[in-house]
């Protein structure tokens, strides 16, 4: 029987009411009891919770974003700043280029045509030491948002690979393996294709290129380096990888094909033609001494009792 002072009792009280407490009498169960203000509470706390959890997945999402960041930039792609006009107009000062690392770790070597960066090969930047980057600057650096400060690199265009002769005379044309060049689609107005450098002819040798700014009379490129070993050459180890696409600003983006006049077949038939010429030339005493040999069977002696020349019988 139920004690007459639960009608004055809230309805959320008298739910939580429990039987058998001894005296017979129903009691309230105060621990179940819920107002609007625990609700109020526990929902506080569950924002509290989630807000804790966010910011402490916070450390692990960014070192996750370097993490990508270093790896993409050391095996995939990097962006580079171009610092000079040696290669307008294809490429203005202040623009950023995004270059293609992932393909050379396959073997990849550049092709003519490509506009490639590469490490300085020794001489051809000044010795004037770079300004020390802060710590901002080497981070942002390191993980490849940034370029370096430290590192010495150049960008031009590959004009000749390994085993192609080159060469340039008066005001041009450049010549390849014999055929020349039509620059004007990358080629800077106004300037000869020679610039002010006439060069070559230059074997270049296997493992490595010859390079080309497209602002000729602006460009210290392998023309200018012909005293220095690989007589201005790069070996296609120092070879960054292949600029591909301008990146910044946004009104610049485009992509960085190879011109049409480096598809010529021409200009690999005299690279195709040594091997065949080498052949060639290994063929001919073969084939006289052959000859040879021939004809001085046809004058011995034939045994009739055999088809042999030694004179035994079979």
């Amino acid at each position: 029987m139920t004690s007459g002072r639960s009608k004055h009792v809230p309805l959320n009280v008298r739910d939580a009411y429990v039987f058998g407490t001894g005296n017979g009498s129903a009691q309230p169960d105060v621990s179940r009891v819920r107002g609007p203000w625990d609700e109020e509470a526990s929902g506080s706390v569950k924002k509290a919770k989630r807000q804790r959890g966010f910011w402490q997945e916070l450390p692990i999402l960014v070192v996750i974003a370097l993490l990508l960041a270093l790896l993409i930039k050391t095996f995939l792609v990097q962006a580079f700043l171009i610092p000079s006009d040696s290669m307008q107009d294809t490429l203005q000062r202040g623009d950023r280029v995004l270059v293609d690392k992932l393909t050379p770790w396959f073997g990849s070597e550049p092709e003519r045509g490509e506009v490639v960066v590469f490490h300085d090969p020794g001489g051809w930047l000044d010795e004037t030491p770079p300004l020390e980057p802060n710590v901002v600057q080497r981070f942002l650096s390191f993980i490849g948002l940034m370029p370096s400060a430290e590192e010495k690199d150049l960008i031009k265009r590959v004009i000749a690979v390994g085993g192609d002769t080159v060469e340039c005379h008066g005001t041009g044309p450049v010549k390849v393996n014999g055929k020349a060049l039509k620059e004007d689609s990358y080629l800077y107005p106004g300037n000869t294709p020679c610039g002010d450098k006439a060069f070559g002819p230059v074997k270049v040798p296997k493992g490595s290129i010859w390079v080309m700014g497209d602002h000729r009379q602006k460009s210290q490129d392998s023309r200018y380096h012909t005293n220095l070993k690989g007589n201005g050459t790069v070996e296609t180890k120092q070879v960054v990888g292949r600029a591909f696409t301008i990146a910044w600003p946004i009104n610049r983006w485009s992509w960085l094909p190879v011109p049409d006049t480096f598809d010529q077949p021409a200009l690999n038939k005299a690279v195709a033609a040594a091997p065949a010429a080498l052949g060639l030339a290994g063929a001919v005493p073969i084939t006289v001494w052959r000859r040879r040999r021939r004809t001085a069977r046809a004058a011995e002696p034939r045994n009739p009792a055999s088809n042999r020349t030694d004179g035994r019988t079979a």
